[in-house]
């Protein structure tokens, strides 16, 4: 909350959020406040994927890309989180723009969830929990920056 009670306000613009994952990496945008995050695409992941979310971020005019770092239950950083470390800082060094690292523990089972209670099973499932999860790792963000009144996550600093 701001000193005079109101919430502080998200910062203006298109958000990408990018869920890496061995084989396929999972993508949604924002709308321009900042308040709802949607589902966009499945990218297969491997040597074109970070030309393809940049393309999806040029094509949104996006502002930031946000990327689910999978840490473990403890917090601890595992080989996982390494990985997708790695591929934040490809993304970080290949864009002008500012990639932010968020924590993304349990998306994909909350994901999961929200899909089943909606009655999406088997191969229908598969083919969009990606995407679903890039939008739970992107609504986290934008959820936690109106609540605490900053950037969330940690800012992915390159040399170029």
């Amino acid at each position: 909350m701001t000193p005079s009670g109101a919430r502080p306000d998200v910062r203006a613009g298109v958000r990408i959020g990018v869920d890496v994952g061995d084989v396929r990496i999972g993508v949604s945008v924002s709308d321009p406040s900042g308040l709802l995050a949607t589902p966009v695409e499945t990218v297969p992941a491997g040597a074109t994927s970070v030309r393809a979310i940049l393309a999806i971020a040029e094509d949104r005019r996006a502002v930031e890309i946000v990327v689910g770092l999978p840490r473990s239950l403890s917090g601890d950083w595992g080989p996982a989180a390494h990985k997708v470390r790695g591929y934040a800082e490809e993304l970080a060094r290949s864009t002008p723009l500012p990639v932010r690292l968020v924590d993304e523990r349990m998306s994909t089972v909350t994901a999961e969830h929200a899909l089943r209670e909606v009655g999406r099973k088997g191969k229908k499932r598969r083919a969009v929990v990606d995407q679903a999860a890039a939008v739970v790792i992107l609504q986290s963000a934008l959820d936690a920056e109106r609540s605490q009144g900053r950037a969330p996550g940690e800012l992915v600093e390159v040399a170029r």
